[in-house]
């Protein structure tokens, strides 16, 4: 990502769209949209184009996208801008940070998007559908709360189908293929890209189940 010209003012321009303390809302997001029948999150939003087009098509959903890189989130926010919507908002943080900003079941949807793959093994932790995550995820979603996730990297998509019900996610909706018959669903900036050049995106949604980690599990993570 380049760096923006005069990002510190374009950010300024845009604060109404950036909560810089998302601590202060948890367990009470709702405030900022009381009508909202559930509340979501993306990973990662990128430049926004998926995060608009799905707040816009919503209204009644009240959408936080999470993203670390600033360049990339002023763009996100200007769209939101520009568009004039009143149902999302953007957080400046880091993933692992998720159950310091929602009480647990606040989340009904969680939206992964053409993350980093790390593809490297001894990366592997790194991956935002590593067990690592999904037990953070775990503890902000609703019961029956679901991850739609979709990647354009068939290695990264294999390591999630594996990873992901052994953290109490049951698989639906898993395709390797998803535009195959044409564009279906809001795409990313990435993603647009991707069908334009013929490459296929993967895609699963994983709906949360009651679980428990194995004691060994537990013990080698506190290990």
């Amino acid at each position: 990502m380049r760096k923006k010209k005069n990002l510190i003012p374009r950010m300024e321009r845009c604060a109404a769209y950036r909560i810089d303390d998302p601590t202060a809302y948890r367990g009470r997001w709702r405030a900022l949209l009381p009508a909202a029948r559930e509340l979501r999150v993306e990973l990662g939003c990128g430049k926004g184009r998926f995060t608009a087009e799905t707040a816009k098509a919503e209204p009644d959903v009240l959408f936080l996208a999470v993203e670390r890189v600033p360049d990339a989130m002023v763009v996100a926010m200007e769209r939101a801008a520009r568009e004039e919507l009143k149902n999302v908002w953007f957080i400046d943080a880091d993933v692992n940070r998720l159950p310091e900003f929602f009480a647990p079941g606040e989340v009904a949807r969680i939206y992964i998007n053409f993350c980093d793959p790390w593809p490297k093994s001894n990366q592997a932790k790194r991956r935002l559908t590593h067990g690592n995550f999904l037990r953070l995820y775990r503890q902000v979603l609703a019961p029956e709360g679901q991850i739609w996730f979709k990647s354009d990297n068939e290695k990264l998509f294999a390591f999630s189908r594996e990873e992901i019900p052994r953290f109490g996610f049951a698989l639906g909706e898993v395709t390797d293929d998803l535009h195959a018959d044409g564009p279906r669903g809001v795409m990313t900036d990435y993603e647009a890209k991707f069908y334009e050049q013929g490459v296929p995106i993967h895609r699963l949604v994983a709906t949360m189940q009651p679980w428990e980690e194995p004691r060994a599990a537990q013990e080698d993570t506190e290990g």
